[in-house]
C-alpha cells in the first residue's frame, strides 16, 4: 500500500532521485556552516554536510565511509542516499504523519538543547524553525527511505537530520541529532504520531459510528423480529435491541483504545543509544517531552524506564490488540448487517439496504452490500498488520528491537484504514439502512421458537412436541397450540404476547 507522494525513480547508471525532483527546492547555500568538526576529516577533504563537486544532475558529498552521489536538488544528504541504493524493496514510506511527528520531536529538542546550552541559542533556534516546516507537512517528497529498511530506523532519522541540515545550515548529526539517537527519536515518534491519529481521527470516527447505530437504535425500537443463535431460530427481539448491542461493542472498543493510549504517552526520548541518557545533558528528556506534549495538547510524560522504553515495543503490541479487536467488532457488525440485508426476496431481508451502485455486470437491479464487504477488508488488513506487529514487537534482541519502521507503518495503517472505513460505514450505510417491517414480523410468527413462551405453562417436553408438530405441518407454533396444548385461549394469547415485549 503506497502512502504519500512520488518514490524515486531509477537512472541510467543504476542510482536514484526523487521523480519530482526538478520541482523541489534547490540547494541551500552553506556559507555560514560552523566547520569547527572538520577536524575529523583530511584538511583536503569536503566536509559531508557541504555541497561537494557539482555534475549536471547531482552533487558529490562525503560521509564516514566516502563519497555518495546524490541527487543536485534534494534536500538530504550522503546517508539518506544509501539508503535509498540499499533498500530498492518497495513504494512503502513511513506515512506523512509519522515524518510530521518526528519534525515535532526535531523542533522541540533543539529548543530544550539552545535553552540547556547544548547548542548555540542562534543555532538552535534554525534547527528548531526548520523542523517546524517539517512539522507542518513540508518536504514530505524528501523523505525517500524505504520501510524496509534498517531495524531501528536510523536511516529516517538521518533523513530527517539530513532534510532540517540543510535547510538551517546546521550539521545533520552534531547539531540536528544533538541529545538524541535513532534508538530514543524513532520509537518516541510512532507514539507521537499514533496518538495523534488515535485522538484526532479513529476516536471521533468510532464515535460518529456508534452514534449512528445508537440513532438507528432508537427508530427500530419497535420492530419486532426473530433472534438468532446458530444460525438457527431464537426467541423474539427487537431489531432496536439488536443496534443497540452493536452500539454498545463500538463504544466498548473505544474504551480499549482509549486505555491502550496511557502507555504509549510515555515516550523513551532522552534515554539516546540504549537507554543511559548518554550524551543528552540533564533535564533534557522531562523537559523536551514536556515541550512536545505542550505542542501538541496531548499528556505525553517521560519514560518511568528508559531501558523498557527502548528495549520493547509492548505498549504498541498492546495497542495492536485494541486494534484488532476493534476490527473483529467490525467484522461480526458487517457480517450482521449483510446476513440481515440478505435476498431480498430470497433470504432474511430484514432490513433494506442503501442502493449505491449497480451490484453486477451481467444481472441488472442487484444491489450488493458494498460498504459492508469494504469494512470486511479493511478489518482482514488490520488483524494482517496485527499479526505483522506482533510478530515485530517480538523482533529485538537485548537493549533494542529491530523491526521498528515495520511496527510504524502498520500501525499507522491500521488507525488510518479504521478511521476512514468506521466513518464510510456510518454514513453510507448504516444510517441509510431501512427496517423491513412485514417481513421480520412475519418471521416471528413463522418461527417455531415461540415453543419456549409455553414452556413454563405446559413444560419442555410438551412444548417441543408442539414445535416439531407446527414443523412438520408447516403450520405457526400458535395454530398448533390452540388445537393441541389445552391452554385456555386468552391465556395462551397471554402467553405468545410475551414474542412482543
Amino acid at each position: 500500500m503506497s502512502i504519500g507522494g512520488p518514490l524515486p525513480e531509477v537512472l541510467t547508471d543504476g542510482r536514484t532521485e526523487p521523480a519530482d525532483a526538478e520541482s523541489a527546492l534547490g540547494p541551500v547555500p552553506y556559507d555560514s556552516v560552523d566547520l569547527a568538526s572538520d577536524q575529523s576529516f583530511p584538511a583536503s577533504d569536503v566536509p559531508p554536510w557541504t555541497l561537494g563537486v557539482e555534475e549536471p544532475n547531482h552533487r558529490v558529498e562525503r560521509d564516514s565511509m566516502g563519497e555518495v552521489r546524490v541527487p543536485v536538488h534534494a534536500l538530504y544528504g550522503a546517508q539518506t542516499q544509501r539508503a535509498v541504493e540499499n533498500f530498492p524493496i518497495g513504494s512503502d514510506r513511513l506515512q506523512p504523519q509519522f515524518i510530521r511527528a518526528l519534525g515535532l520531536i526535531k523542533a522541540c529538542a533543539a529548543r530544550i538543547n539552545g535553552e540547556l546550552g547544548a547548542l548555540p541559542a542562534k543555532l538552535a533556534a534554525d534547527i528548531a524553525e526548520a523542523s517546524d516546516r517539517i512539522a507542518d507537512g513540508m518536504y514530505f517528497d524528501q523523505f525517500v527511505v524505504d520501510v524496509f529498511q534498517t531495524g531501528s530506523g536510523t536511516s529516517t532519522n538521518m533523513n530527517a537530520n539530513e532534510v532540517i541540515a540543510r535547510l538551517s545550515n546546521t550539521h545533520p548529526n552534531d547539531h540536528v541529532n544533538r541529545s538524541q539517537s535513532s534508538n530514543d527519536v524513532i520509537p518516541s515518534a510512532i507514539h507521537v504520531a499514533a496518538a495523534q491519529q488515535i485522538r484526532n481521527e479513529l476516536l471521533p470516527a468510532m464515535e460518529f459510528l456508534r452514534a449512528a447505530l445508537e440513532a438507528k437504535s432508537g427508530e427500530f425500537r419497535d420492530v419486532f423480529k426473530i433472534g438468532r443463535t446458530h444460525l438457527q431460530d431464537a426467541t423474539p427481539m427487537t431489531l432496536g435491541q439488536e443496534f443497540g448491542g452493536y452500539a454498545h461493542q463500538i463504544r466498548a472498543c473505544a474504551e480499549r483504545v482509549t486505555s491502550g493510549l496511557e502507555s504509549l504517552y510515555e515516550l523513551p526520548l532522552g534515554g539516546t543509544a540504549i537507554g543511559t541518557g548518554m550524551n543528552a545533558p540533564e533535564d533534557f528528556a522531562a523537559r523536551t517531552i514536556g515541550l512536545i506534549a505542550q505542542r501538541s495538547a496531548i499528556p505525553f510524560r517521560e519514560a518511568r524506564n528508559h531501558f523498557e522504553a527502548q528495549a520493547a515495543r509492548d505498549a504498541v503490541a498492546f495497542m495492536s490488540g485494541a486494534l484488532r479487536t476493534y476490527a473483529l467488532a467490525l467484522t461480526k457488525i458487517a457480517n450482521d448487517i449483510r446476513w440481515l440485508g440478505s435476498g431480498p426476496r430470497g433470504a432474511i431481508g430484514e432490513i433494506r439496504l442503501p442502493g449505491l451502485q449497480p451490484g453486477s455486470s451481467i444481472m441488472p437491479g442487484k444491489v450488493n452490500p458494498v460498504i459492508a464487504e469494504s469494512v470486511l477488508m479493511i478489518c482482514g488488513q488490520v488483524i494482517g498488520h496485527d499479526a505483522a506487529i506482533i510478530w515485530s514487537c517480538a523482533g529485538g534482541n537485548f537493549e533494542l528491537n529491530t523491526m521498528i519502521p515495520l511496527i510504524a507503518f502498520d500501525l499507522l495503517d491500521s488507525i488510518d484504514l479504521l478511521s476512514a472505513g468506521s466513518r464510510n460505514f456510518a454514513a453510507r450505510c448504516i444510517s441509510q439502512l431501512e427496517a423491513n417491517r412485514e417481513r421480520a414480523e412475519a418471521l416471528v410468527e413463522q418461527s417455531l421458537a415461540m415453543a419456549a413462551f409455553l414452556a413454563p405453562e405446559i413444560g419442555y417436553d410438551k412444548a417441543a412436541a408442539l414445535a416439531k408438530d407446527a414443523f412438520e405441518t408447516g403450520r405457526t407454533v400458535r395454530e398448533v397450540a390452540v388445537e393441541k396444548s389445552g391452554i385456555p385461549a386468552a391465556r395462551l394469547a397471554e402467553l405468545l404476547r410475551c414474542s412482543e415485549t
